[in-house]
């Protein structure tokens, strides 16, 4: 089963500085139909002009992760971390038992995120905060693990679900494919352009909800960047 969800289609706000569309019931937008796929409970496509940002504000209890797509995220928060990361790379940030935490775009430009939100397989822990870099080369033609609560993945960012958030940069007539295990959810985006997902055309933002697939292929359609999440 693929379901494409348009990006011209998803819930929403604008409140200047910010411009958000949400793949899943978030704040002001609620739709019992959309309120997760397995355990991914938000993906928010969020633009955040320039020297701007949000203000502290607490997460307790949920695996938050950031692939910036455009310009670049400063981050700080209640441990005392501060980190910087840019287009292409990615931070996660495990709530845990409670963590108060900002996030501003301190460029002369916009920043635009993927903001991804996982449940957790458990309550409670220490709150955690990392960011690395990942070259796009080393995922050209294929899905590299980026964050992930799988055994096996040590080179990803970890999280605490049973989990994997990869990427993928594919040139135009390329293809990339990634197994599926039995019963579990995948959700894909192209954070750049179009792509077919087992002849779904998939475009720019729009989302791809999958489950019952054993192999996911992936053919782009133009030169394309793409970010899927895999959970229970």
């Amino acid at each position: 089963m693929i379901e494409r969800r348009p990006f011209n289609e998803l819930g929403g706000a604008d409140h200047g500085w910010l411009k958000a569309k949400h793949h899943f019931s978030f704040a002001n937008y609620a739709d019992p139909s959309r309120m997760g796929w397995g355990a991914l409970r938000v993906w928010n496509d969020d633009e955040i002009a320039a020297n701007s940002g949000f203000p502290p504000h607490p997460h307790a209890d949920m695996e938050i992760i950031t692939y910036v797509r455009d310009g670049a995220i400063t981050h700080e928060d209640s441990l005392g971390n501060k980190g910087r990361t840019e287009a292409g790379d990615v931070q996660v940030m495990s709530a845990g038992s409670g963590i108060r935490h900002a996030e501003y775009n301190v460029e002369n430009e916009t920043t635009r995120i993927f903001q991804i939100w996982i449940i957790p397989e458990a309550r409670g822990g220490e709150p955690t905060w990392g960011s690395r870099p990942f070259p796009k080369g080393e995922r050209h033609g294929r899905f590299v693990v980026l964050a992930s609560g799988r055994a096996g993945d040590g080179d990803a960012l970890p999280i605490r679900a049973d989990a994997r958030v990869l990427g993928a940069t594919l040139q135009a007539g390329e293809t990339a494919q990634y197994a599926l295990e039995s019963g579990r959810h995948a959700y894909l985006v192209p954070a750049k352009g179009s792509v077919e997902v087992d002849g779904v055309r998939i475009d720019a933002r729009d989302g791809a909800a999958i489950r019952d697939v054993a192999t996911i292929t992936v053919k782009a359609l133009s030169d394309a960047e793409v970010v899927l999440v895999d959970s229970r």
